[in-house]
């Protein structure tokens, strides 16, 4: 069976959203999937914490987004890293991808690009986890196109609700066009228990979105802030500590959906 496509994504920047791709997909692989990361977000953090540096980047997901069809075949083995993070394999990032709004204007079909590229990698993996930029843009566009789930890291915090309502607009306008609209599951990130505002977000949350909500609470581990700083995942620094339990459980709830 070809691979589950899963698309990590909010509106809203510093939710979480580079950790969960990260996590996520670790925890995944520790679960004997195997998982190919994608980071298609221009600032590259999810590349910089596979210890993949600009300088040693020949072929990053620009050329895919930029090359020809015909040549999609030959450039994903030299672009994909294999292992480069806690078993994962990685396919770079590139500061180039934030001048694909202008360089692909002219170019029809361009929101498909990705899904008609991964067709060349999707057999070689359980899952592909995209970390997806903060905005809207032609690259969150094949993200979501692509997907076969959207996962909504949401902060529990009060701001971060409305990152989610533009999240929920461009979804909105999509499954106009798409044949099948975009399943989605959102997963509370950063929770304090000891905060009132984080407790009372996560009741709003568990009461506006239902089914839609992961019953798995991301809560806050200065772990996560190690792995990032040492270019390693949370399972590295220590994978008994609340934040790797977090991801194993919330992994277990993605394996349940197929």
């Amino acid at each position: 069976m070809d691979a589950r496509i899963l698309a990590v994504a909010n509106q809203k920047g510093g939710v979480g959203k580079t950790t969960t791709s990260v996590s996520l997909g670790s925890a995944l692989s520790r679960q004997g999937k195997k998982v190919l990361l994608l980071d298609l977000d221009p600032h590259a953090c999810a590349t910089l914490h596979a210890r993949i540096y600009p300088e040693d980047v020949e072929i990053s997901l620009h050329d895919i987004f930029r090359g020809q069809a015909e040549d999609w075949a030959m450039l994903w083995p030299g672009l994909i890293r294999p292992k480069a993070l806690q078993g994962m394999d990685v396919a770079p990032g590139d500061i180039r991808l934030a001048d694909l709004e202008s360089d692909l204007r002219d170019q029809s079909a361009k929101g498909s690009i990705l899904t008609r590229s991964l067709g060349y990698v999707l057999p070689q993996y359980d899952f592909i986890v995209l970390d997806c930029p903060p905005h809207v843009g032609i690259l969150l566009v094949n993200a979501l196109v692509a997907a076969d789930l959207l996962i909504i890291p949401i902060q529990t915090d009060f701001l971060a609700l409305h990152g989610l309502k533009l999240l929920f607009d461009t979804l909105h306008t999509l499954n106009k066009v798409l044949p099948q609209p975009i399943q989605y599951r959102a997963v509370p990130t950063m929770y304090d228990m000891r905060a009132r505002a984080c407790r009372r977000v996560l009741e709003l949350m568990q009461q506006k979105m239902g089914h839609a909500l992961f019953a798995t609470i991301i809560g806050v581990d200065t772990r996560f802030r190690e792995a990032s700083a040492q270019g390693c995942t949370i399972f590295d620094i220590d994978a008994r500590s609340r934040g790797a339990r977090c991801y194993e459980a919330l992994a277990q709830e993605v394996l349940e959906l197929w």
